[in-house]
Parts: structure tokens; C-alpha cells; sequence
């Protein structure tokens, strides 16, 4: 133990008591001896690169290319992915991708290329191997979107996992979006970014990284096309980007570039290239489509650590309701097990949970629960008795038991990259579906273990099944959390076959989108944590999970009202609405902070309630294209290098765009528009891109702006679907989509296509039918003329 952790470890103890304190002190120490006996000493490597080709063998969709010191698989595939691995790595296994890889273009044909090199020509994509190593991603136009320069693995003389570095070149006009949630982002601005999930133990801004999720997945974006990228292994490692420069002259650019490198596992690699609409489309069609959330979880949720009581429960529902405030959701944090074991309830402060549950749920408002991995290692704990007789906790090399420190004391972690330990885990939440809960909210899931000095994770060093193939938590670490999600979505599947399971989860990886969403996790109360939320939100959506949201008004503080409103207005327009707050934090009801507060407060609710058919319909798109609900505004015109740069509006679906306010005592905002005629939702005044323009933003509202013609499906107030028509220019077409949902099951229903024209000075809206076109058959509101005329 050096100074800074013997400091560390006083601090630790100091915050939550001796008794834990000491047990944190006990966890790292543990850790530390594991690690030394579990994992092999770092000795003597060997640098390697793949030399010059040897020979070639054609393949379906590619071949085979073989230097002197490595080899290279490279295939197309129909829908135009394009996958490579070196040294005989194959595209499965994987965590990330679902089902079967995409068949292989049969199109795509091998063949020699200049100065001994070869490619592969797609219709969408062309492929080019050097001599050497190197491998060109290019347009079928021939521009070059990404080269990824010969690899270097550093392998140790007595065995082991090699460590590898893969440097890449992009133009100099690409800008780098992704790599799971990064709180500094949306746009990654020059910089190192650590690829290991990471409880960071307190509040966070943009600052800090690495957080909860991190992910090996960058979405490129350049004059020529998009491209998302694709490092396919869970190991530790780090993606070092720098942005390009454009000279005043030909040759003069400096190219954009990237540097991952990996502590371990395969190097194999994704590339989808195309608009941003294709790119995620690709990637959903290989990580899997977005579980799709129930309707009342795109409603507004309310949640605390620290409720403490059934009355406490009642009392907040009954403030929402006799305020006139529309309510969906209720969360309960650790507070509400008995003694912070997970699967248990605190008969003395909720001593009639299932009868709460449901009084809430005739009321409209569902029951969510919090559920954490870590299980107190106590006999006559029906969990920890259960999982042992399962042999279903994680080992160290020696194989005993490894021993963390979460809420409950000492604990022991499922290990979740089993299958059998995944079934045994979703078969647990019969008990909460038995309480009355209808959602889960899975946290601590990193997994996080209290530690005074070192990581607050798992030793390294701990053995995982991993599908069985055997391993250990280097590369375990940052699928838990995705496979977590997995055991609790296939259990709620199996036990309530008729109700669309609704988790999120704190941690995760590629493809957690399959099982459910995320939150932002503990964002620091401050306007730069507010910021931080909205960065969240839309690099995970690029990195394909569509679900997610901010605790709003930050976790650990006392927001002023002024944040507080301008954090609630935002989170009305993203897709998971949440309040939520620490322990030691201030009150989040919106009631709280003052009449004129409540009543901005009340305004934003009845616009998310109004709205709800329509984030209803972005998550019925989200699951078939992969799309966003919240875009970037770049997402429809990724060649207007303004919008590229633009970090603090977005798209919410195709049809409207959100401009937040993000600073203290702003009343007006400028704002990027892209091209097209668009409608100020609040005051009909109509503006037009692609250009900026200065917005009113009173404290009573953020801008919100409808895209001339757009139909947007809402909520009537007989509680019916309607839709808002937002007039086309003059002589111009317009349109947009509904999906109709009766609010859970997994019936997909078809989607409605809405056309909107003119006919003289009369503005049709019609539906598309296979046999042609008839009227609308729902109501319709015209928005956007003085003297609307339609016909419906």
C-alpha cells in the first residue's frame, strides 16, 4: 500500500462508517493478493507484425490472406458489413452480435489490386489490402473513408494473451461520435478514452471518464459517407483519437486518426459505411434489434434513494395526483430491502408491498425495482443459499469464492457469462414479479466492489464460464452488466410471457440494447451535469441503444429552481423521462421548488403526455430500422460540416427538433437549423435552414421546432390518436409514420404511412394503402396556417 492509498483507505472508512470501512480495506487487500497469484507475470513479449503476403485464398464474400506472420480473413456481406480478423479470429464467438453473422456477398469477389496488393469490390463498399497489412475502407465512388495501418501484437515468450495496437487514418474532415456513454461527448474531441466499465464512486461531469458504459464502437462521420467501426473483444483497453486538419491547399490536409489498443482478446473489426440511417440499420441488424419498452415507460417516472416507507410512496403519488400531474412510474432504490439484500423487502417499512402495488397500478402508475447483482455471502440467505447449492458465484484461480464489499457487507457475484447461472438468476424475479413490480432497474452491475485503494471491481483474476469457454474477469469486466441484462430479460420473458420485460441497466456493451436501456447513472448536480445528460443520451444512441435518460435535476445535490426546470424540460423530450435523487440529496418533486416551477413543470408533463403515441412510434422504428429517438442534427445531412459541430439541440425522431436551454439565465438561444421550412411548436413563427437563427426560450418553455410537413401522432384529449399536421411549403410534399400500439405484448403492429400534399389551396392527408391511397381515418389537426383547410 503506497500513501495515496493508505489516505484513500482513511477516507473511505471515514464516509461509510468503520465497520464497512474496514471491510473495503479487507476487499482491496483481497483483491490485490488474488491478482498476484492469479495472473500470470508480465515478462519478456515478442513485437510481431504480419509481414509481407505470402498467398491468398478466395473465399465467399472475400478470402483468406496470409503474410508471413499472420493471417487475414476478410468477408462482405450482403447487407454491405464488412468484417476482418486477424490470426484466425472469426466473427463468433461474440457477445455483441445476436443470432447468426449476415451471409456473405456472393457478389463480392477477391481479386489482385496494384503493387501486389488485393481487394474486395462491393456495391457499397470497396476493401483494399496492402502487401503488408494495411487495409483501405473506401467508397464505391473510390474515396478513401478509413486505413487501417499494418496491427502490432506485443505476445509474452511464455504465452498468454497478446497485447495488440491497431492504428488507423480517416480524413481530415471526419469527426469522431460513440464509444458508449462519454460525458464529454457527443462529439469525441481529441483525446485518450479508456474502454473499461467503470463505477466512477461519485458524482460525475464532463470531465470524468471512463464511465458505466464503454464501448468499443465509433461512428464516423465525413464529407464522403459514415462510417461505424467496430473493435469486436471485451478487453481492457484504450482508443486515442486526434481530428484532422484542413490546409489552405490540396495536399496539405492532415488526416484524422485513431489508435486502439487492447490488453488482450481477438482483433477483429466491423465496418458499416453508408448515411447514418444505413450504418444503424447494419449494426442493429447485427447486434440485434432495441427491446421494445411497455408505453408506460415512456411516460414519466419518479424516483428516490430513500423513500423509506409504503406512506412516504403514497404520499409523493397522491402530490402528483392532486396537483394534476401525470405520473407513470415509481421507483424504489436499496432502501426498500431488508438490510440491502437483493430479492427481499423490509416487511417493517413496506409491510404491504403487492397491495401498494397494486392500488398504484388501478391508479395508473407502475411499480419499478432496483436490483443488484451482488448477494450477501450469509448462509440463510435464501439467495446466497440457492446460488451456492447452484454453484453460481464467481471463483478465483483458486477456486474459492471471490469476496467483494457492496451495500449489503461481504458479498459474491453471480457469474452471468453461464448460461445455467443466467436461467437460475431470471427464475429470482418470480419473487418481484410476486411484490407486485412491473420494472427493473439493474445497478451496480460494472460490477462494482467496494475497494479503500485499487479498482472497485473484481479481481482479474476471477474465473468466468464464459459460454464455457473459460476465462477470466479481464475479459469478462465489461460484458457482466450485458449479460446481467440478459439473464433478467429471458427470465421475465419465460415467467410473464404476456408483458414486454422493461429493464435498464446501469452497465452494459455492445448489444445491450436487445435486453433494454440505460440511465445516466449518478450525474453531478450543475448545469455541466446537465450538459453531460444530453451528451449521454445522444452518444448512446449512435452506439445503437436507443433507451435513455438523465436522473434529472443530478444525483447528488440541491438543484436551484431555475436548473431544475430547465433539466426537467429536457428530459420531457428524451426517452426515458426519470427523476431521481441520492440519499443526501435534495427533493426532486416538481412541486418543491415553487409555484412558478410546478406550473412550467406541469406544462412540460402534459407535452410528454400529449407526445406519448409519438415517442411510441419512435420505439416501434427504433426496433425495426435501429434508428435513434434522439438524433444528432446531423443524422439526415451528415455533409453540413455546421451541424456536425453542433452539440446542445437534437432531433427527436424525423419530425421534430429540440433546442434545450443548457445555461444559467439564458431566455434566448441560437440555433444550427438544417435544411427545410420549420414551425416554432409554441408561437406558429416559421424559420428556414439550413442556417442559424436566435430562439426565445422564456423560462416557461424550451424551443421545440416541427419540421414543415411532418404528421406527428399524439394524444387527444378523449385520450385518442390524433395527428398534428405541420403544413408543407407551398407545392411541396410532406409525410410521416405512425404506429398504433396498444401499450405492451409483443405484437408488432403494422405501420401506418401518412402523405400530406396540396390540391390548389387545400392540404390532403392521406393514408397509403396497398391498393392506393384513402383519407385519413384518424383526426387531424393542421398546424402551421392561419386558416387551415383540410381534408381528411
Amino acid at each position: 500500500m503506497n500513501g495515496r492509498d493508505l489516505v484513500r483507505s482513511m477516507k473511505v472508512v471515514g464516509s461509510v462508517g468503520a465497520a464497512q470501512g474496514l471491510r473495503t480495506v479487507r476487499s482491496a487487500w483481497r483483491r490485490r493478493r488474488a491478482d498476484a497469484a492469479g495472473l500470470p507475470p508480465r515478462g519478456a513479449e515478442r513485437a510481431r507484425v504480419p509481414g509481407p503476403v505470402q498467398e491468398v485464398q478466395p473465399g465467399p464474400g472475400g478470402g483468406v490472406i496470409r503474410f508471413s506472420r499472420s493471417e487475414l480473413c476478410v468477408t462482405v456481406a450482403v447487407n454491405g458489413a464488412v468484417f476482418w480478423g486477424w490470426d484466425g479470429a472469426s466473427p463468433e464467438p461474440s457477445y455483441a452480435l445476436a443470432g447468426r453473422c449476415p451471409e456473405p456477398d456472393p457478389r463480392a469477389v477477391l481479386e489482385p489490386d496494384k503493387e501486389g496488393g488485393w481487394r474486395v469490390v462491393a456495391e457499397r463498399v470497396t476493401v483494399v489490402i496492402s502487401r503488408h497489412g494495411a487495409v483501405e475502407v473506401k467508397t464505391p465512388g473510390g474515396v478513401t473513408l478509413r486505413r487501417d495501418l499494418p496491427p502490432r501484437w506485443w505476445e509474452p515468450v511464455d504465452g498468454g494473451a497478446a497485447r495488440w495496437m491497431q492504428r488507423s487514418e480517416v480524413a481530415a474532415d471526419a469527426r469522431f461520435f460513440g464509444l458508449g456513454g462519454r460525458a464529454s461527448g457527443p462529439r469525441l474531441k481529441d483525446g485518450t478514452y479508456r474502454l473499461w466499465n467503470t463505477d466512477p464512486g461519485q458524482a460525475f461531469g464532463p470531465g470524468d471518464d471512463p464511465l458505466y458504459i464503454t464501448m468499443p464502437v465509433q461512428v464516423v462521420v465525413a464529407d464522403a459517407a459514415t462510417h461505424l467501426v467496430f473493435h469486436d473483444t471485451s478487453w481492457d483497453g484504450t482508443v486515442t483519437l486526434r481530428e484532422g486538419e484542413e490546409g489552405a491547399g490540396s495536399g496539405h490536409d492532415r488526416a484524422g486518426s485513431c489508435e486502439v489498443r487492447m490488453d488482450g482478446g481477438p482483433l477483429r473489426c466491423w465496418v458499416m459505411v453508408g448515411t447514418p440511417a444505413r450504418v444503424l440499420r447494419a449494426w442493429a441488424a447485427l447486434t440485434g434489434a432495441p427491446a421494445l419498452p411497455p408505453a408506460w415507460a415512456l411516460g414519466h417516472h419518479h424516483a428516490r434513494w430513500g423513500f423509506g416507507s409504503e406512506q412516504e410512496v403514497r404520499r409523493i403519488v397522491s402530490g402528483y395526483q392532486e396537483r394534476g400531474l401525470p405520473l407513470d412510474a415509481v421507483h424504489l432504490d436499496i432502501d426498500h430491502y431488508d438490510g440491502h439484500q437483493v430479492f427481499t423487502v423490509d416487511q417493517d417499512a413496506f409491510p404491504k408491498l403487492p397491495q401498494l402495488a397494486e392500488d398504484l397500478r388501478r391508479d395508473g402508475v407502475r411499480l419499478v425495482s432496483i436490483v443488484d447483482p451482488a448477494v450477501k455471502a450469509a448462509p440463510g440467505n435464501a439467495v446466497y443459499d440457492s446460488g451456492t447449492a447452484e454453484d453460481a458465484f464467481v471463483r478465483d484461480a483458486s477456486g474459492h469464492l471471490v469476496r467483494g464489499v457492496v451495500w449489503p457487507g461481504e458479498a459474491v457475484f453471480p457469474d452471468f457469462t453461464h448460461a445455467r447461472v443466467r436461467k437460475w438468476w431470471g427464475g429470482l424475479y418470480v419473487e418481484r414479479l410476486a411484490q407486485g413490480f412491473s420494472g427493473f432497474w439493474h445497478d451496480m452491475n460494472e460490477p462494482t466492489s467496494f475497494a479503500a485503494f485499487g479498482e472497485s471491481t473484481l479481481p482479474r483474476s476471477a474465473r468466468h464460464s464464459l459460454e464455457g469457454r473459460g476465462g477470466d474477469h479481464r475479459e469478462a469486466h465489461n460484458v457482466y452488466g450485458l449479460c446481467m441484462a440478459r439473464a433478467g430479460y429471458e427470465g421475465l420473458l419465460e415467467l410473464a410471457p404476456s408483458e414486454r420485460p422493461f429493464i435498464f441497466s446501469r452497465s452494459g456493451w455492445a448489444g445491450m440494447q436487445r435486453y433494454g436501456g440505460t440511465w445516466s447513472g449518478d450525474v453531478a448536480t450543475g448545469w455541466p451535469g446537465l450538459r453531460a445528460s444530453l451528451s449521454l443520451v445522444m452518444g448512446l444512441g449512435l452506439c445503437g441503444v436507443p433507451y435513455s435518460g438523465p436522473d434529472v435535476g443530478g444525483f447528488d445535490g440541491s438543484p436551484s429552481p431555475e436548473l431544475y426546470l430547465r433539466w426537467f424540460q429536457l428530459a420531457a423530450y428524451l426517452p426515458l423521462f426519470r427523476t431521481h435523487a441520492s440519499l443526501r440529496a435534495g427533493r426532486r418533486e416538481p412541486w418543491e421548488f415553487g409555484p412558478e416551477v410546478l406550473e412550467h413543470a406541469r406544462v412540460a408533463l402534459l407535452e410528454r403526455r400529449r407526445l406519448l403515441p409519438y415517442f411510441v412510434t419512435l420505439a416501434h422504428l427504433a426496433r425495426r430500422t435501429g434508428a435513434p429517438y434522439v438524433r444528432p442534427l446531423w443524422w439526415s445531412a451528415p455533409e453540413d460540416r455546421m451541424l456536425r459541430d453542433c452539440e446542445d439541440a437534437f432531433l427527436l425522431g424525423d419530425c421534430l427538433l429540440v433546442a434545450p436551454v443548457l445555461d444559467p439565465g439564458a431566455d434566448r438561444r441560437a440555433v444550427q437549423l438544417p435544411r427545410g421550412r420549420w414551425y416554432d411548436t409554441t408561437t406558429g413563427r416559421t424559420y428556414e435552414g439550413p442556417g442559424q437563427v436566435l430562439l426565445d426560450a422564456p423560462v416557461s418553455r424550451i424551443p421545440v421546432l416541427a419540421r414543415s410537413g411532418a404528421v406527428v401522432p399524439v394524444r387527444g384529449d378523449d385520450g385518442g390518436l390524433e395527428l398534428d399536421v405541420w403544413a408543407p411549403a407551398p407545392g411541396r410534399t410532406g409525410g410521416g409514420l405512425v404506429v398504433p400500439d396498444a401499450g405492451d405484448g409483443e405484437d408488432e403492429p403494422e405501420i401506418e404511412r401518412y402523405v400530406t400534399r396540396w390540391e390548389g389551396r387545400k392540404l390532403v392527408v392521406e393514408l397509403e394503402r396497398e391498393n392506393g391511397m384513402i383519407a385519413s381515418p384518424r383526426p387531424v389537426r393542421i398546424r402551421g396556417l392561419d386558416e387551415p383547410s383540410a381534408q381528411m
